[in-house]
């Protein structure tokens, strides 16, 4: 009796049920998937969503990809117990993680805007969330940021956003307001427009 090969991932057979088992229809190990909900009733700060969709090099959105976003609070602190220029608000968790919709790509974060943290070398960065996706297909997790279109004074200070050359392609982190706190971000893969990813 032979046993059968598992299903060949880059991330493995079984991330998405260990990662996001209510997605993928396995309940009653958490009463939801970690990182689901990123604020309570009580969380401070301006509530957003940030939405989106991973896309391949044609622009067809890729329907397996797992996102997770970490960011600051709304007084630009991190939950947890590294950040010592104070205490994060106790009503935000500071990262989320989701699998994209099967039928459409998409993402959603409901989440607050992050308030602006200072680079290594003291400067401050603009508001920004960050992004890592996984997908079959891609053997690191990638790197991106998402800053905000409404913040265009602090955008043009950042430090991290000053690195990109050409300028031109700082465009594709930053995300549109389209309605009431509203931020669509598409992270392209490749192609026309493809996504700045950071070496981190």
């Amino acid at each position: 009796m032979r046993l059968k090969e598992s299903p060949s991932q880059t991330a493995g057979p079984y991330v998405h049920i260990g990662a996001t088992p209510n997605f993928c229809g396995i309940e009653g190990i958490y009463k939801e998937d970690p990182g689901k909900r990123m604020v309570d009733a009580k969380t401070k700060g301006s509530r957003i969503v940030a939405t989106g969709r991973v896309l391949d090099g044609t622009g067809t959105p890729i329907k397996d990809a797992m996102v997770e976003i970490w960011q600051a609070d709304a007084a630009g602190l991190y939950p947890g117990k590294g950040d010592e220029r104070g205490t994060a608000d106790p009503h935000f968790a500071g990262w989320g993680r989701q699998a994209v919709d099967g039928a459409t790509g998409l993402f959603r974060f409901e989440t607050i805007k992050p308030g602006a943290v200072p680079f290594a070398d003291g400067r401050m960065m603009a508001p920004h969330i960050s992004f890592w996706i996984v997908a079959r297909g891609i053997n690191l997790g990638l790197h991106t940021r998402m800053y905000f279109a409404d913040e265009a004074v602090a955008n043009d200070a950042d430090p991290v956003l000053a690195r990109i050359e050409p300028p031109d392609r700082r465009a594709t982190l930053i995300a549109p307001a389209s309605s009431l706190g509203v931020y669509t971000f598409d992270i392209r893969l490749q192609g026309d427009n493809e996504t700045v990813f950071l070496d981190v």
